[in-house]
């Protein structure tokens, strides 16, 4: 058997005679016999012989190390892409930044000029990648020495031999890591380790052949991406027989199970068409598994910081961002329910800044897959889930629902990563110029503002002695800060010319008609006043309206005459805003006195 005599030349002959294979005539029977054995199934993945012995035949002959300085030389990456975790001490220049989200690992920092520089040193507490040589992130002027478009024209080409190994293993290894996750796809009580910490060493195998550079990330990319290599090793399993055939069918339902399992998020019969928001997940490559079973288990760091790694591979990071934005409503499914909602959040937010701060790829995906709709309608179906009935005015005549502040979504801050992202793709003009020029997707936002308008209601007791003042309070100025205000700042800074006068006045038109389906919701006409004895500082609606009035009028040359309503209209609405200021300015009197 030609696995056997392989074996019986021992690593460094086996690997030479691969090679010598793999290079003259393109023959890799014996290889992938040889492969069959080391990568079996039913062994441990992270046993320490099969990955050494996978390190020696991707050499060639030579030593792993040896193998290693070999392929750097070959380095053509223009980026650098170092991927850090929390706590990593990093580089953000504002002066040479176009991103407000880009970041310098210390080397490219050094090496780069930014004398005189608008810069912090900052430690890292999601994580994050380095943009040295990112174009679409900041500045070429910013870069070092070693990156950027320009600095690897003189590089050699790769010779034809010395990857050929790794490029036929490289398939077979990838499809080892998801045979493994597929059969632990169900909790096992007989073990303490997670699916991912058995196959730590496996990973850490993956980590470092990503890290000798571009040239064999570009081997590791092409393995992921292929739709065929997929297609024929993970799923076609009807052209295998007898016991081999019987695993990978088994292994096959697991994975449909695993899907069936990972629940998405209701969203609007009109925008079900939409693939994110689809009942049923389809991957047609490894890549796409991958990043499936990165949700399904939480974002573990090792496996998202290996898909991190190859991020500088520019079709590699299309693909990926593509297939992210198409597991994003699930995300936020698991962002409500999982048990360790921080450290999901923070490690969600370490792979989207890096996808979403480039203008390119983040209008591409809002174009072609409805980005903006997939994140409002995530955020809106997370708040749904924790309405409760609002008790300004008579309750008996109210029937707006808000969020609950004192729900663990909200207290946990479970919606961060989401209005994060939304924040960070509203930075890009054509993005924010999307979003404003979307009259449903506009109607859609407002929506979801109107469940934080009137939350958390403050009541004045009269009949007994309160001992302990609610927190919530905490929850909703948070919530109300980051998931409406931020965004409308970064709505408006791009409105600042009387060209888009007719998108702040839709943004104006659309606030009147919602403020007005939410004063028929509580059951306050023109003639009514607020109730003496309670207040709520939460007025979403009101904030967008006078804000965007604010700004056609100051930067747009509009006149506010054209832009106010009837001054019936005007008195209601300045009703509850009136209210809340009465009551701030009585608090201070009482400490005063």
């Amino acid at each position: 058997m030609a696995a056997e005599m392989l074996k019986n030349k021992g690593k460094r002959g086996a690997a030479a005679s691969v090679k010598l294979r793999c290079s003259k005539v393109n023959d890799t029977k014996g290889l992938n016999e040889l492969l069959d054995m080391l990568l079996d199934p039913k062994k441990r993945i992270d046993e320490w012989d099969t990955i050494d012995w996978c390190r020696w035949l991707m050499a060639g002959g030579k030593s792993p190390d040896e193998f290693g300085q070999t392929v750097r030389r070959y380095d053509n990456a223009t980026t650098c892409g170092l991927v850090w975790t929390a706590n990593f001490v990093a580089y953000r220049c504002r002066t040479c930044g176009i991103s407000p989200c880009m970041s310098l690992c210390a080397e490219c920092f050094q090496r780069g000029n930014h004398k005189g520089h608008d810069f912090n040193m900052f430690r890292s507490q999601a994580g994050g990648a380095c943009d040295c040589g990112d174009t679409s992130v900041m500045k070429a002027s910013g870069f070092c020495h070693k990156h950027g478009p320009n600095t690897q024209d003189e590089k050699p080409s790769v010779p034809s031999d010395l990857l050929c190994v790794a490029e036929a293993m490289m398939p077979r290894i990838i499809l080892r890591l998801i045979q493994h996750l597929r059969s632990h796809s169900k909790p096992d009580p007989d073990t303490y380790k997670s699916p991912l910490q058995e196959a730590d060493g496996f990973l850490t195998m993956l980590h470092h052949l990503s890290e000798m550079g571009g040239a064999m990330r570009r081997v590791m990319t092409q393995s992921l991406t292929n739709p065929r290599v997929y297609y024929d090793l993970a799923i076609d399993y009807s052209q295998y027989s007898g016991e081999k055939g019987e695993y990978l069918k088994e292994s096959f339902q697991l994975y449909e199970e695993a899907k069936r399992n990972l629940a998405n998020c209701e969203s609007p019969p009109e925008y079900q068409h939409i693939k994110s928001l689809q009942a049923e997940l389809k991957h047609t490559t490894f890549l796409e598994e991958l990043v499936f079973w990165t949700v399904k288990f939480e974002f573990p760091q090792k496996l998202v910081c290996y898909l991190l790694n190859m991020l500088p591979d520019v079709k590699y990071k299309e693909s990926f961002t593509e297939t992210f934005v198409h597991h994003y409503s699930r995300i936020s499914v698991m962002l409500a329910q999982s048990g360790d909602s921080d450290t999901l959040s923070n490690r969600v937010v370490h792979v989207s800044v890096q996808l979403f701060s480039n203008e390119e790829l983040a209008f591409r995906m809002t174009r072609n897959f409805q980005l903006l709709h997939v994140m409002v309608i995530s955020l809106k179906a997370m708040m749904t889930r924790i309405l409760i009935q609002n008790m300004l005015q008579d309750a008996e005549k109210n029937f707006h629902y808000v969020v609950n502040c004192g729900h663990t979504v909200m207290k946990n801050h479970c919606y961060w990563p989401l209005v994060s992202d939304l924040n960070n793709v509203l930075t890009h003009r054509p993005v924010a110029l999307e979003f404003l020029s979307d009259p449903g997707l506009l109607d859609m936002w407002l929506s979801l503002l109107c469940m934080f308008q009137g939350m958390n209601v403050n009541q004045r007791e009269l009949s007994q002695h309160v001992e302990f003042e609610p927190n919530t309070y905490y929850a909703a100025f948070s919530a109300e800060l980051e998931g409406s205000a931020t965004p409308m700042w970064a709505l408006i800074s791009h409105l600042k010319s009387p060209e888009q006068l007719g998108l702040t006045k839709q943004v104006i038109s659309h606030c009147l008609i919602a403020l007005e389906d939410w004063f028929d919701a509580i059951g306050f006409s023109t003639s009514d006043k607020p109730n003496p004895y309670q207040v709520s500082f939460h007025l979403p609606l009101h904030r967008y309206l006078s804000v965007f009035l604010c700004q056609a009028v100051r930067y747009q040359n509009a006149r506010l005459i054209d832009l106010l309503p009837s001054t019936e209209v005007l008195q209601q609405l300045m009703m509850h805003p009136l209210q809340a200021q009465v009551t701030t300015i009585k608090k201070l009197i009482s400490i005063i006195i």
